[in-house]
């Protein structure tokens, strides 16, 4: 148990490095004769790849189509997956059901955390007003970049610029790059000579925003920084801001779902699914119990 729990853990941190989204499943309760224990925990990708025991075959197609349903929203699930017919863990607020009618017997709990990269702040600047925000920053859940002023990550969520003059480059490399919320700190009369001089079209305009910040009546860098941030968090959490598309790691395509003909199971087909062609048609099966029962009644 504890070499699985360890090997998730180094695996988890060398994603999470590389700013690959996936899915850490742990199971919380299970109920004999299920194969798994408490404390197992897998890890699923993008692209229905499964690391880990979380349970038998059937158990682990359950996991895999919620995990990437929770890769999807975002937010964490505890999965209930129960054999067919049995209700044998208390309702719990929150908890997704699962009827499993391949599971051979006892119930598990899984609690699916999805961990998706931290944003990217790209920084220009070095102000006053440049440090505070850099200090505040990745408390708040960002990371922070302060490469050269017009190589903008190609993974950024958002650039702020704040060099107190020579704005324009920064914003014109941030544009170029597709990030969808550019912060210039300035005044709003040097906010209005900025925007004569990019002379932008309506959509890039949209996004650029001069004298970028809540009004908290800041005075001092600190609080500059917090109303900065502020409305940072705002395009992130409100307006939904997220990194320019095709940004990032290559993301591999979302495997698909097929109906077990067998037991009515939905699967999330991957590379080691059970499959058979019958009448020249590929079928899917949540187990090898199911595809091997399936091909003995099918002439």
């Amino acid at each position: 148990m504890t070499t699985v729990t360890t090997s998730t853990s180094a695996r988890a941190e060398e994603l999470a490095r590389a700013r690959v989204p996936f899915v850490r499943a742990t199971v919380v309760r299970a109920q004999e004769p299920t194969s798994a224990h408490p404390g197992d925990e897998a890890i699923v990708l993008a692209d229905g790849t499964f690391e880990g025991f979380v349970g038998g075959h059937c158990a682990e197609g359950s996991v895999r189509t919620a995990a990437l349903g929770a890769l999807t929203t975002g937010q964490s699930v505890l999965l209930r997956v129960l054999p067919d017919g049995h209700d044998v863990f208390p309702e719990s607020p929150g908890a997704s059901i699962v009827v499993n009618p391949c599971l051979s017997g006892g119930a598990v709990e899984v609690y699916l955390h999805p961990l998706l990269p931290p944003p990217v702040l790209h920084l220009v600047g070095t102000s006053p007003a440049a440090e505070a925000i850099a200090a505040l920053a990745p408390s708040l859940g960002f990371a922070l970049d302060r490469g050269e002023p017009d190589e903008v990550p190609r993974d950024a969520t958002v650039v702020v610029v704040s060099t107190h003059g020579d704005e324009a480059g920064p914003v014109r490399a941030a544009l170029a790059a597709g990030v969808g919320f550019v912060g210039v700190v300035c005044s709003r009369t040097r906010g209005v000579a900025l925007l004569d001089e990019l002379a932008l079209g309506p959509q890039d305009r949209a996004r650029v925003h001069p004298h970028v910040g809540v009004e908290i009546g800041a005075r001092t860098a600190a609080e500059m920084a917090l109303s900065v941030l502020a409305a940072v968090v705002g395009a992130v959490r409100l307006d939904g801001l997220t990194a320019p598309a095709g940004s990032g790691p290559a993301a591999a395509p979302a495997p698909r779902t097929a109906l077990d003909p067998a037991c009515g199971m939905t699967v999330t087909v991957g590379p080691d699914t059970p499959t058979a062609v019958v009448d020249g048609v590929e079928e899917a099966f949540c187990g090898s119990g199911c595809r091997d029962g399936y091909l003995a009644r099918t002439p």
